[in-house]
């Protein structure tokens, strides 16, 4: 178990800063997510983590202890990447051995952490086999596995998740999600661009933008009261609906969100549009409303069941007050809004 400190970690690339002062706290046994769009630093500041590269500036500490210039096999690590990185001579038992081998550890220990390890990863039956011989979601199993035999400190993962399919995907995250369970005295950071994934792992989220931490939350403090636009519309699928113009300026803001389950389609609502689209999910739906206004993005409005909504009809809908997020001309957040009968709400 270890707690990580990152104190005002910088990171360039020649003149190139990619990351900008990150400073956060991971505590022991925590699973943080590191969450951004493609080129947002992410990756940069796991691998800073692991010591793969070095910091320009600022401090990583474990367990207080600045780790700047350990390497990375003393900072007691083990890492995940999206790439398998397999010995495709070696069976999945070799594999997952071969760094105990060269780390010295006995035999018979090297075969307990292994057969523990593939277990906990249903692993077994495939213990004599060779990667060509596996799936694309065995073979996942088998890296991460070739970590947990290491008993690391701290595990990183780097979108290990990203060259899976649809369905290998949800899969593997359930595996992961109970491995954290399982090894609950060891400290996880998961990098991925796919909020879903963040959701659904994490403990705590760090949403990354252009190097810079946006918020630190858990998922459903970032999904309930996101502090900018940013971080409202990366974490929610679909993202949250945008407004700006005299629509938010009626309700003292620069711009408004709102999201898809906050939307109604009713007889008497505050904005009138014309439905461009439907998605019937079965246990929900999705309808896209144009209202005519901002950038010509339609609302997107979620129904449960079956929705009877057909493109080119004409309907009405209207916001749940409470659950309208406002933001600043900066795009920071600044409250909500109270409901008040037969009105538009006045800002919390």
């Amino acid at each position: 178990m270890a707690k990580l400190q990152l104190n005002d970690v910088r990171k360039s690339f020649g003149a190139v800063e990619v990351i900008k002062g990150a400073s956060m706290e991971i505590r022991s046994g925590e699973f943080m997510v590191f969450v951004g769009p493609s080129g947002c630093g992410k990756s940069t500041l796991l691998r800073l983590v692991a010591g793969l590269e070095e910091i320009t500036s600022g401090t990583i500490a474990f367990d207080d202890q600045v780790v700047n210039d350990l390497v990375p096999s003393k900072r007691g690590i083990a890492m995940v990447f999206q790439s398998y990185a397999l010995y495709p001579h070696m069976t999945v038992f070799d594999n997952m051995s071969f760094g105990l081998q060269l780390a010295r550890v006995s035999k018979e220990d090297r075969r307990k952490r292994v057969e523990t390890a593939a277990e906990m990863l249903q692993l077994t039956p495939y213990l004599k086999r060779f990667p060509r011989q596996l799936s694309g979601g065995q073979r996942q199993r088998v890296a991460i596995g070739r970590a947990i035999v290491r008993n690391p400190r701290v595990f990183l993962f780097d979108e290990p998740l990203s060259n899976l399919d649809a369905a290998l995907r949800v899969e593997t995250r359930i595996e992961i999600a109970k491995l954290h369970r399982s090894m609950h005295s060891t400290t996880m950071i998961y990098v991925t661009h796919d909020q879903v994934e963040a959701m659904t792992l994490a403990d705590r989220i760090c949403v990354l933008r252009d190097g810079i931490v946006e918020q630190i939350g858990t998922p459903l403090e970032l999904y309930e009261h996101p502090n900018s636009v940013f971080v409202a519309g990366f974490i929610g699928s679909p993202k949250m609906n945008f407004l700006s113009g005299d629509l938010a300026r009626k309700r003292n803001a620069q711009t408004i969100g709102i999201r898809a389950e906050h939307l109604n389609i009713v007889e008497h609502g505050e904005w009138t549009g014309n439905v461009v689209h439907s998605e019937v999910l079965g246990s929900d739906s999705y309808v896209y409303v144009d209202i005519g206004v901002g950038d010509g993005q339609p609302m997107i409005v979620r129904e449960n069941g079956a929705s009877k909504h057909q493109a080119g009809e004409t309907v009405r809908i209207s916001p749940i007050v409470e659950h309208v997020h406002r933001f600043d001309a900066q795009g920071r957040a600044i409250g909500r809004m109270a409901p008040i009968r037969g009105g538009i709400g006045h800002p919390l």
